[in-house]
């Protein structure tokens, strides 16, 4: 298991340029990074090719990460998930201006190995919504798992912009306390 300083440490050496730290680093958060994007995409190619598109951003941009005393794991899960969520827009994009008889259904289960590392982090991340108020999990599912913007959650739950932001920088707070109990 690779510590939370080992990765910062990998990460420094990235932003040097270190081939050898960026295989060390793609060989001790691949699993979790791809589970992640699975989870997002619910679709093996496309989580694949977002893995892909994580470590070439994290070579490109570990200059930027500073080590603020939260969990390196964050950053690196930040990307994961934004990008993610990116594909995930765009290709809800791409759905709408396709004919839906040309559209061909990919099996999209994932394999034993996602399956395992998922149902592990459905536990304890279900278990850790459960203390949250009913309507800040949701628009925490929503935002981070189903790609809602601000604007779709503060008009589903009738509340400004700003009140949508705190509830979810305040439930992410709870969440992360949770998890790392």
């Amino acid at each position: 298991m690779t510590s939370r300083d080992d990765i910062e440490h990998l990460i420094a050496r990235i932003a040097l340029r270190d081939q050898s730290a960026f295989s060390a680093l793609y060989d001790a958060t691949s699993k979790k990074l791809f589970g992640i994007c699975l989870h997002v995409l619910d679709h093996r190619g496309d989580a694949e090719e977002v893995l892909q598109e994580v470590y070439i951003r994290i070579w490109h941009k570990a200059d930027s990460y500073a080590v603020t005393g939260h969990s390196p794991m964050t950053w690196l899960i930040t990307i994961s998930r934004n990008l993610a969520i990116d594909k995930l827009r765009s290709r809800r994009a791409a759905m709408t201006t396709l004919d839906a008889e040309a559209v061909t259904i990919a099996d999209a289960r994932p394999g034993p190995e996602a399956s395992a590392i998922s149902r592990s982090e459905h536990s304890a991340m279900s278990a850790c919504l459960e203390e949250l108020d009913t309507d800040r999990a949701d628009a925490v599912r929503r935002a981070y798992l189903d790609g809602d913007t601000y604007k779709d959650l503060a008009h589903r739950y009738d509340v400004p912009l700003n009140t949508i932001r705190t509830w979810l920088r305040r439930s992410l707070m709870t969440l992360r306390d949770c998890l790392t109990r």
